[in-house]
Parts: structure tokens; sequence; C-alpha cells
């Protein structure tokens, strides 16, 4: 007894040095050693950006990423300490490619005025452009020209710390977000040649990274059960393992596939010496009825023990001791996001600066000295009915222009979808367009959703577990 009693009156010790390094990191001098974070806005009521840079450090971030070059973010970033990479919107490749001038001009304007107080050193041109097949004659060849025409910029101004690249989801790889085993992987036949090659041999030539977009949470979600949870999640203690057939590595965590993967297939290519660098990851922290482990548990499990992860352990089994840059998504839970639930709950904050978990992105806090996180009901699918109705926020305060657009959307999409809502018609009353709009959201969602409708509406909509059927009005749901 004597053992266990010593180590229980350490605790509280152990746990008082942990609070003090975790505010040593917040203080700016250990910071450069955590994860990156992915620093989105696409939200009504966010801090500002200097908030934001507090909110960066208190979790312990060494780096961060922004979608646009926004002059507010990019000066508060100055004197931080923390290293930024910036993206170079999708819909100004084709200019950038086509004009060195432009490129120059973009440079100028969005880049040099902010050096060397802010400490840039990536730029990403376009984000997942290779995911949108309808800019394969347009954008794809284009990529790598813009890349050239920056570099030849920076160089004309003396900037040789600023690398450049581009971020690349899963589904550049031709087996997508699962490729196993990962030594197969190669990239798609529609890119491989026209456009992977010229850009990993821009990026070895001018030593920076293959930025990719990694989420074992997709390929577990869409595995139908092949893939363990905790294997997806790190999860300490877990027995479970995959050996490649096709090279004898064994693998203890999905991630690890998916980046060996993405590896394999640039080796294919002749350029396997191409380093690596996650631009997105992470875990979300609520989601949809039906979409299958979205909770903070999950969330906060994943990205500690990647946290940890990183920081004990660099590399790859294909890559040992490799060191990437990682960058956790995201900053903020963005409402405004349109899609499925999950994409409005990647955040490690929620809108209001709140943390959604704690977590030190540095990766020494452990495990157990984080407070209980709460048991996730969705860790199997849902298989209730489910309806989708204004969502509660707007039903508060209604926005009557927004909602009849909405409701007009709703009822020129579907077969039908409008007919009980009509006058005379099971659900015209109660006459009011919250009413209606519920009636509308829901049967335009019903018709449509297996097509890939969302329960979204410009944020007016919302799914609900509680029948919303009265009288002899009928709400369909998602059962039949």
């Amino acid at each position: 007894m004597a053992a266990p009693m010593a180590v229980s009156r350490l605790r509280p010790l152990l746990f008082l040095l942990l609070a003090a390094f975790a505010c040593h990191a917040a203080d700016g001098h250990a910071h450069a050693h955590g994860l990156g974070v992915n620093y989105g806005r696409v939200a009504d009521d966010i801090p500002s950006p200097r908030r934001s840079v507090q909110l960066l450090r208190a979790a312990g971030a060494g780096s961060v990423k922004i979608y646009d070059a926004n002059a507010p973010v990019l000066r508060a970033l100055a004197g931080t300490g923390l290293t930024v990479s910036i993206m170079v919107p999708n819909e100004i490749i084709i200019d950038l490619a086509a004009s060195y001038a432009a490129a120059d001009k973009w440079v100028a304007d969005n880049l040099l005025p902010y050096l060397p107080r802010t400490r840039v050193k990536y730029l990403l041109v376009g984000n997942e452009v290779l995911s949108d097949t309808s800019a394969a004659n347009t954008t794809w060849p284009r990529i790598v020209p813009a890349m050239e025409n920056l570099h030849r910029s920076l160089r004309r101004h003396g900037v040789s710390r600023v690398k450049l690249s581009t971020t690349l989801a899963m589904d550049a790889l031709v087996t997508g977000a699962f490729p196993r085993p990962p030594s197969a992987a190669a990239f798609r036949p529609d890119i491989a040649e026209a456009v992977v090659r010229p850009l990993l041999r821009f990026i070895e030539r001018t030593n920076s990274y293959y930025f990719v977009d990694a989420y074992p949470y997709f390929a577990w979600a869409g595995s139908n059960g092949t893939v363990p949870l905790d294997y997806a999640l790190f999860r300490a203690g877990s027995t479970i393992r995959y050996v490649d057939p096709g090279t004898g590595l064994t693998y203890t965590n999905l991630l690890d596939e998916m980046l060996d993967a993405v590896g394999a297939a640039m080796s294919k290519l002749g350029h396997g010496g191409v380093r690596l660098a996650i631009a997105e990851t992470g875990w979300p922290n609520a989601g949809d009825y039906e979409q299958i482990g979205a909770s903070v548990r999950n969330a906060a499990t994943y990205n500690r023990n990647l946290a940890a992860r990183f920081a004990r352990n660099p590399g790859t089994p294909a890559r040992p001791g490799a060191r990437m840059l990682v960058f956790v998504f995201s900053l903020y839970n963005e409402d405004l996001k349109p899609g499925p639930g999950t994409e409005r709950h990647w955040g490690i904050y929620y809108p209001n600066g709140t943390a959604v978990y704690p977590i030190d992105l540095a990766g020494r806090r452990p495990l157990w000295a984080y407070p209980p996180l709460p048991v996730p009901q969705n860790d199997t699918p849902y298989k209730g009915p489910i309806w989708c109705v204004l969502a509660a926020h707007a039903a508060e305060k209604l926005n009557e222009t927004a909602v009849g657009d909405a409701l007009t959307y709703a009822c020129g999409q579907g077969n039908g979808t409008c007919d009980a809502i009509q006058p005379g018609g099971a659900c015209f009353q109660p006459n009011t367009g919250a009413a209606h709009a519920s009636y509308a959201f829901n049967s335009y969602w019903q018709q449509l959703r297996k097509t890939g409708a969302t329960c979204y509406f410009n944020n007016l909509a919302e799914q609900t577990i509680k029948d919303p059927s009265y009288g002899s009005c009928k709400f369909q749901s998602s059962l039949g």
C-alpha cells in the first residue's frame, strides 16, 4: 500500500508543476514546438485577431495557418513568434500563373508589408484544388506555374525563408481516404503525370513540403466497422495492429497509414524523398444525429493523442524520425460553414472564445492530468427517426427575409415539397413563416438527403429527434 499512497501524494504536486508549465507555455516562451492550428473565420461572431492569438498561445500552438492574407490577422501575429502559413485563394491561381506582374503585386501587397515581424514561412497556393474536377482544364495545369511566378517574386525581393506548396486532400490517391495497404497507393491517373509530378519536382527543387489534408475521422466513419475506433484515435493501450503485406511494416494508428500511403504514391513518381506536412487533421466535436463518432470526447482524445504522438515520436513506420509540420483543424467551431453538421464543429474553441475541451498542443500534459470528458452517445450509428426544422436560434430572432428566401428555395427544389402548406393543406395552419419553414425544410431534406442535401439552409435549420408533427399535419421522418 505504501507505493500507491506515495503516488497519490505526488499527483497534486505534479499537477501544479504541469499547470506552471502551461502558464509558461502560454506566455510565448515554450510554444514554438506545439502543433499548428488552422485559423478559419467562417463564423458570425468570433474573437478578434488579437484575442485569437492569445487563445492560440493558451493552447500551446507553435504555428498557425490562415486561409487568406487578412491584414488584421497578419498584424496581430506580428512579434508573437508563431510561424505563419498563408493560403493563396483558389480563384486567383489562374491570374498568378498567367502574369508574373500579378504574382509580384500579390507578394508586394499581401506579404512584404508584414515581414519580418510576422514570421511567414509558407505560401500555400490553393486549397484542395485537385478535389474540384470542374477545375481540371482551368486551374489544375496552372498551380505549378503560379507557384513558379510567386517563387520568382520572392527571390527578386530577397525573401528566401518563405517556401511554396499547395494543399491536397487524400482523394488525390486512387483509393481516396483509406488506401490499404499503404504501399500500394498511387496518385489518380488524371493528375499523376499532368499535375503531381511537376508539383513534386518543384517542391523538391525548392526544399518545401507536400501538404496533405489527412482526416482519420472520415476514413473511420466510412469504413463500415472495419477500422476500430481506438485505432483511429491513437487510443493509449490499444493492441490493434495492421501489417502492410507489401513492406512488412506494422501500423498502430490510421493516420500513419494515410501518411505512408502518400509517401508510397510519391515514390512511384520518383520523388519519395519529398517531405510531408499535415495541412489539416482533427476530429469533429459534434455533428448531425446520423454522423457517427462526432463528439467532444473523441475530438479531445484524437487531438491530445496527436500532440503527444508527434512530441515524442515523429515520423511514420516508412519514415521513422522524420519531423513534419502538423496543423490541427481548427481554432473555432465555424457556424457559417455549409454542409453537414460536422463541418461546423471542428474547433478547439467555441466562437465565444471558451474552450470546447482543454488541450496542450505541445503534447507535454499527460492524459491523466486532464479533467474527465463527457461520454459520447454516438459511437454507434443512430437508428431512430430524424427531422429537419427551423433552428431554435433562427426562430428566436426571426429574419423574415432570410427565412422567406430559404422557404422559396426549399419549395422550388423537390417534388410536391410544399403542397401541405398551401391554403387548405394539412399543414397550412398556423399560417406563419416559421411554421411553414419547418415543414418545407423537412420535406426538402427528406426527399433529397440521399443525394447530398443537408439540413442547413444558411444556418437557419437544424436536426431534431423530437417529432414536430401536430394534429393532422404529419412530418415525414428519416425512417420513411
